[in-house]
């Protein structure tokens, strides 16, 4: 149970670096990653993000033409 308690700040913060990086490509600002560690927010903000359209797409590209 130790281990647990000593790895979770490092999978917390792999999982903020991560999410951040993927707003980042996305064209959103990298503060939106804050959101997933608010419960109940966290799901709502993920739904949010992948139905809404994103600003660092190219033109056709959120209908997969290229």
């Amino acid at each position: 149970m130790d281990i647990f308690f000593f790895l979770l700040p490092f999978f917390i913060l792999f999982t903020l670096w991560l999410g951040s990086k993927i707003l980042e490509k996305a064209g959103f600002d990298k503060k939106w990653v804050f959101s997933l560690l608010i419960p109940v927010v966290n799901i709502i903000m993920i739904w949010v993000f992948a139905f809404t359209n994103w600003p660092g797409l190219k033109d056709g590209a959120e209908q997969g033409i290229n």
